[in-house]
Formats: structure tokens, C-alpha cells, sequence
């Protein structure tokens, strides 16, 4: 299993926390796509804590967190 866990805006008609096949996804784009969640809308990505790309592949036991920009000032 691969935990996705979404912050902010992403949680917006979403779950907080997805537990995934790690048979039915690949890589982080194939856990966004599922998710229907765009390239553009993630500002922050992380596996395990580690700071990865939508193409990185995923394991099982990896954690996956999407963070989308955040505003402010």
C-alpha cells in the first residue's frame, strides 16, 4: 500500500488520506491522475519526507504528500 495524504486546497471534495495499490500505481503522476489532481496544482511533493517529481516511482510502504501552492503575505 502507498499512503497519499493531501493538504490545503487539495482536500477541497477530496479525503485527507488515500491508502493505494501499490500494484495499481507506478509513479506519483499515475497517484495524481487517479486523484484527478493536475501537475499544476502541486506546488510541494514529497515521498517519505524527500522532496520528488511527478515522475518519481513509488513503492509499497512509501508515503506520498501533495501540497498545493499556498498564498499569503
Amino acid at each position: 500500500m502507498v499512503e497519499v495524504r493531501l493538504f490545503a486546497g487539495l482536500r477541497k471534495g477530496r479525503q485527507k488520506v488515500y491508502q493505494m495499490e501499490s500494484a495499481s500505481v507506478k509513479t506519483v503522476k499515475d497517484i495524481m491522475d487517479a486523484l484527478d489532481i493536475e501537475v499544476k496544482e502541486v506546488n510541494i511533493l514529497l515521498i517519505n519526507g524527500f522532496h520528488q517529481k511527478p515522475e518519481t516511482e513509488v513503492k509499497d510502504g512509501d508515503v506520498v504528500s501533495l501540497f498545493p501552492a499556498v498564498g499569503g503575505g
